[in-house]
């Protein structure tokens, strides 16, 4: 019988590092040898990844935790070559289920919980600039834009308060809407957002061309508050105040 080519260990190393329990190393390498390195693989992507999902991990436990690296590292087929990325992938996988999550029994919020545990590694490691200074006086009779550094989030679970003490089984009838953003020490704030104020932001990105006095107009139309200078003086209070975070600015 030939030997195998090189090309052909390759891929039998590869597929029994990504699944030990039911694929063989190599016949030409040494057992032992081979058991490192599939160690080596395993806790290697569980180390990157446990960093990221200390809440999730608390939850389901060590051993859980193990099970759900294992399927990852067993199904998935990565589209970066980048350490850093990898986390994203994660919740590309996770968010991909059922089927990917049909070996054991998972929290109905992980995908959600494990999304917003990534948001703060996601935002701190982001090469986007924050908005340049603009006038605030200007933020009714100018469009306006948000900044890359701010997301504004909607979670079917209430992701910030899920732990080890907290764990829902029925999502709430509401919507969880947060902000997340980078402050300029490069810490990640979190808040809750109002419905008008998440839709108002959600309306920046969607229509900027808009001035900040029409996006309020037209949020007040939906809101059914048209004509209300009630509403419309929140709504350029709130404008100014997140100006003043930072979250949106002038264009």
């Amino acid at each position: 019988m030939d030997k195998p080519s090189l090309l052909e260990q390759q891929t039998t190393l590869g597929r029994y590092l990504r699944d030990p329990e039911h694929c063989a190393p190599p016949g030409e390498m040494n057992a032992a040898r081979a058991q490192v390195y599939r160690d080596l693989i395993f806790a290697n992507l569980s180390t990157l990844l446990s960093g990221t999902f200390p809440v999730l991990i608390k939850i389901i436990g060590d051993e859980q935790w193990r099970t759900l690296v294992r399927i990852f590292l067993r199904d998935h087929r990565a589209q970066t070559p980048k350490f850093g990325e990898i986390a994203q992938e994660f919740i590309g996988f996770l968010a991909a289920g059922p089927q990917a999550l049909s070996e054991g029994t998972w929290p109905p919020f992980m995908v959600e919980l494990a999304h917003y545990e990534w948001v703060e590694m996601a935002l701190q490691q982001s090469d986007a600039e924050p908005l340049a200074p603009s006038d605030a006086a200007l933020i009714l009779q100018r469009p306006l834009q948000v900044s890359p550094l701010a997301w504004p989030l909607a979670y079917g679970w209430p992701v910030q308060w899920v732990g080890p003490d907290f764990q829902p089984q029925a999502a709430p009838a509401q919507p969880t809407l947060l902000l997340v953003r980078r402050a300029e020490d490069w810490s990640v704030k979190f808040s809750e957002l109002s419905p008008l104020a998440w839709r108002l932001l959600q309306r920046i990105e969607a229509f900027p061309d808009l001035n900040g006095q029409a996006q309020l107009e037209e949020l007040a139309v939906e809101a059914g508050a048209r004509g209300s200078a009630e509403f419309m003086e929140s709504g350029a209070a709130l404008l100014r105040q997140m100006h003043g975070e930072g979250v949106l600015g002038v264009a």
